[in-house]
């Protein structure tokens, strides 16, 4: 009896564990399994250096949402970034998107300032104003070699 008392035990921690790892495996992975609760937007830069699927987009320091694909746009010859946002959040036609960078090299996420005097987007809409990241090794080595010109 005590055998089958052993067994239980160790099956049981044996299950949880494993529904433990699914848990942490889902949140971490950022999968949803009942349900979307974002919509897509586009936007259009002429480049998108350092961004990767899965960055962040805030809009005031707040996260909502993330990017969900890179791709080229063939016909208007720039990089097309569909950005997966909350449902809550509301971003009129006049916002801004840009790229930049949490300090001086750590990685790249788009912030956006979601506009007030246009119409709101609807899903799949598209962003028009936006703005690329600042190439930092260009601005050193304006420094470094003298191209920067003081007021």
């Amino acid at each position: 009896m005590k055998k089958y008392t052993m067994e239980t035990t160790v099956g049981i921690f044996l299950v949880i564990g494993l529904v433990c790892i699914g848990y942490m495996t889902v949140k971490l992975g950022h999968v949803n399994l009942w349900g979307d609760n974002t919509y897509p937007l586009l936007a259009r830069f002429t480049t998108v250096t350092g961004l990767r699927t899965g960055s962040l987009v805030y809009i005031s320091g707040i996260e909502v949402g993330r990017v969900e694909k890179l791709a080229m746009d063939q016909e208007k010859q720039k990089a097309l970034v569909e950005l997966r946002i909350r449902n809550d959040i509301k971003i009129h036609d006049d916002a801004i998107a840009s790229i930049k960078t949490e300090g001086l090299i750590g990685d790249m996420y788009i912030s956006v300032d979601p506009g007030g005097a246009g119409e709101l987007l609807k899903p799949g809409g598209t962003i028009t104003e936006t703005q690329p990241p600042v190439d930092v090794t260009e601005l050193v080595s304006k420094y470094a070699f003298g191209d920067v010109k003081k007021k």
